[in-house]
């Protein structure tokens, strides 16, 4: 072969590269970084039904396509990949699926990927104009990926019969539909993931996903706000929020669920707030706080503070429908379970209710005297100023600085749940209704100082220990 013809030869190829190159930029960036942590993630988690519940613009749209991309094509950089993969992208409506989506899919899907489009409506060689039936995508193992569009105004019937890889949800679906995907993916041992901004409330993703009622071990949620997505500019955030407010805010700058007037703690995050259980020093040991109940539930935790102020919820009681005896039994196991400070005669010690002073016809004893008499020394003698409590537990939330004060191991799942659904009523006072542990919080958080203020430093252990926690956080593993 001449010199010349392999000159022309790699020219072509060089030509044929940059090609590729351009058109495969936007994935590409968003390969190489220019996605923020929360997407990433969203990305790394390995559990098979997994969300994001993300204000408006915040790029919960982005990590949800490219989601689909990585899995179609194979090249999923933190799961196992797979050849031939057939998964489905679920919109509201064809219109919303053209709008949304599907533009989305377009925008991230290099042209040399696609190996045919399939469409409902409008030409394949100009497929943003129409609506798609189904993409086919070249996989890298050699197989022919597929990505059908449906949305769920077609109705339950139409998303029987198939078995798939992954569904992903762009906005939140009707129930039935939700279900019926549900056992689309069961076959194949697949993926159920969702991007949604919470404008319908407290629905029934709320409590399924959100709540995660059903303790499932496999579902994961993250939130996204506009602060969580640096390209999101300052000046654009600020005509945002002037246009919002209330409830809408909620939803669409910080992805969170709302009802009525709102949540009394919207500064709870619990990727910053819930830790996982760590050994704790017996120094830190600080008090048990009870809100008593028989047929409501009773709640108890146990309340830690390190050296530098910081309060660690660090295990839970919580039931109704049973007597002091069983109420006290179990505070006394889970007690000695964590080597719980006593007195001589092994006696803990707690806060609880006032009300639990009070006699009743039924008992000529008092909740608090019949705790007493197991070993259980509750103090009556609680500051239940709610008002005041809940702006003492808002300092522990979130400082001055930015810093929390305040940490919950995952296991006391009743205070995690109550912190997320925890809601004003009309005026100046929660709704009564799930708050126990918040109750019981607020008589300990009223116990101890404030906060140290905006010009603290903190120490060097402090400083250990919170690089410690977030480190753990993101890996998932213990102390080292």
């Amino acid at each position: 072969m001449l010199k010349e013809d392999i000159l022309k030869r790699l020219a072509a190829l060089d030509k044929e590269l940059e090609k590729r190159r351009r058109d495969s930029g936007k994935i590409n960036s968003y390969n190489k970084g220019k996605r923020h942590k929360k997407q990433l993630a969203f990305h790394k988690c390995k559990k098979r039904n997994r969300w994001v519940f993300g204000g408006n613009r915040s790029g919960k749209t982005e990590c949800g396509a490219v989601e689909c991309l990585w899995l179609l094509r194979g090249i999923h950089p933190y799961r196992k990949n797979r050849r031939d993969v057939f998964g489905w992208a679920v919109s509201l409506s064809t219109q919303v699926q053209r709008d949304v989506a599907q533009s989305k899919i377009l925008s991230y899907l290099p042209r040399s990927w696609i190996a045919d489009i399939t469409m409902l409506s409008g030409r394949k060689d100009s497929p943003a104009s129409g609506v798609i039936d189904q993409i086919k995508i070249k996989n890298v193992f050699g197989g022919i990926s597929t990505l059908g569009f449906k949305s769920c105004d077609q109705g339950r019937e139409k998303f029987q019969g198939s078995s798939l890889d992954f569904v992903w949800f762009d906005e939140e679906p009707p129930k039935d539909i939700y279900e019926e995907c549900l056992m689309r993916v069961m076959d194949k041992k697949g993926d159920i993931f969702g991007t949604m901004t919470p404008l319908k409330g407290r629905t029934f993703i709320y409590n399924e996903i959100y709540l995660n009622r059903k303790r499932n071990p496999e579902i994961w949620h993250e939130s996204m706000n506009w602060e969580d997505n640096p390209f999101l500019s300052k000046k654009e955030m600020k005509l945002l929020e002037c246009a919002l407010d209330g409830a809408a805010l909620d939803a669409r700058k910080y992805g969170r669920f709302s009802e009525g007037a709102g949540l009394v703690y919207p500064e709870f995050d619990e990727s910053v707030h819930v830790v996982e259980p760590f050994p704790v020093p017996a120094e830190w040991q600080d008090c048990i706080s009870i809100d008593p109940g028989l047929n409501n539930p009773l709640s108890a935790h146990w309340y830690c503070v390190d050296w530098d102020g910081n309060i660690y919820v660090v295990a839970e009681h919580f039931a109704s429908g049973k007597d002091v005896d069983y109420h006290a039994e179990q505070i006394k196991r889970i007690s000695e379970g964590l080597g719980w400070k006593s007195d001589s005669k092994g006696r803990v010690h707690a806060l609880i209710d006032s009300a639990a002073n009070q006699r009743t016809l039924a008992c000529s004893k008092s909740v608090t005297e019949l705790f007493y008499e197991r070993g259980i020394l509750a103090d009556p003698h609680v500051n239940k100023d709610v008002f005041s409590g809940i702006s003492r537990v808002k300092s522990y939330l979130k400082r001055d600085n930015g810093e929390a004060n305040i940490y919950v191991f995952s296991n006391c799942v009743n205070m995690i749940d109550e912190f997320k659904t925890y809601s004003w009523a009309d005026g100046d006072t929660p709704v009564k209704r799930d708050d126990h542990c918040m109750d019981e919080l607020r008589y300990y958080i009223m116990k101890r100082p404030a906060p140290a203020d905006k010009e603290s430093v903190l120490s060097p252990v402090a400083a250990d220990k919170l690089r410690r926690i977030k480190r753990r956080k993101k890996s998932g593993s213990g102390f080292s």
